[in-house]
């Protein structure tokens, strides 16, 4: 495995995520075997690996969902339990599930829940809690449908939504699994340079899980590779061209070089910092 570079101005004050030996086992079956890993304060981090490498498992043991069988893990300095709660301080992002159109909940009832950590659901809210909403709101560049039905969003829009919610539940570290499966390639586009621009403006870290590395790889200022063990993990023009990016995801890896080729072959995109709405995505398309 080959650690990425460290800046010699980060110390132990900067770290927001510190995973050592992690290992996680599912019945008699080793999911997770030795993930040794630390984020710190404003890095994106981007999670990569083939289909059941354990991405999502390891954002969970991250989350308190799961526990480790062996191995210690810190988030902001303290170490998560399975309680079933994501631990106070981190702002979590789960993959999208479809929202019916009839849902009767409002955008700012949906991004208020992210205050709500150990409140009854639509509880009471504090002015604290309102004046949150509305910033993160405008952070994400939706305030203007803070009262509409989420049901009745975009694809994009609802994105944006979740990631509000996760904003008011933290300013230090999201987590965010699968966020733009769904999306067409223009919001896909769209919503990283908008992540991007959280992290900049915020000194946000973002841990981001996506099922395509060329995409991710592009967006992220570290990558790291898994497939139950961690194979690599550095820079992501390092990563992708390394004989462990190829050891990782083994038979996939000729569909994947082919990918890699036709993205380097057209012109990068500029990471603009976009605040419209995802409007061109379609629902679910």
């Amino acid at each position: 495995m080959t650690p990425p570079s460290t800046p010699a101005s980060r110390t132990t004050t900067d770290v927001v995520v510190s995973l050592r030996d992690v290992c996680v086992d599912r019945g008699e079956t080793r999911v997770l075997e030795n993930i040794t890993l630390t984020v710190h304060a404003g890095a994106f981090v981007g999670l990569v690996g083939p289909n059941g490498a354990g991405k999502t498992t390891l954002l969970k043991t991250m989350l308190g969902l799961i526990d480790p069988t062996s191995g210690t893990i810190e988030i902001m300095g303290h170490a998560p339990h399975a309680s079933g709660g994501t631990p106070p301080g981190v702002g979590y992002v789960p993959q999208r599930h479809a929202i019916e159109g009839s849902f009767p909940a409002s955008v700012s009832d949906v991004v208020a829940m992210g205050r709500m950590r150990g409140l009854r659901l639509f509880g009471r809210q504090s002015r604290a809690d309102r004046e949150a909403v509305e910033r993160n709101l405008a952070l994400v560049g939706i305030d203007d449908l803070a009262d509409r039905p989420i049901g009745r969003l975009s694809g994009g829009q609802q994105r944006r939504v979740m990631l509000a919610q996760a904003l008011c539940a933290s300013e230090r570290l999201l987590i965010l699994d699968e966020p733009t499966i769904g999306l067409d390639l223009p919001a896909e586009h769209e919503f990283y340079a908008l992540l991007r621009r959280l992290q900049n403006d915020l000194g946000l870290a973002v841990i981001a899980v996506s099922h395509d590395l060329v995409a991710l790889a592009g967006e992220c200022d570290e990558l790291v590779c898994i497939n139950r063990q961690m194979h690599i993990h550095g820079q992501p023009d390092e990563v992708i061209h390394s004989h462990a990016i190829q050891e990782a995801y083994s038979c996939e890896f000729n569909f994947l070089a082919g990918e890699i080729a036709h993205h380097e072959s057209v012109q990068p995109h500029s990471h603009s910092h976009s605040h419209g709405h995802d409007d061109h995505d379609g629902e679910d398309e």
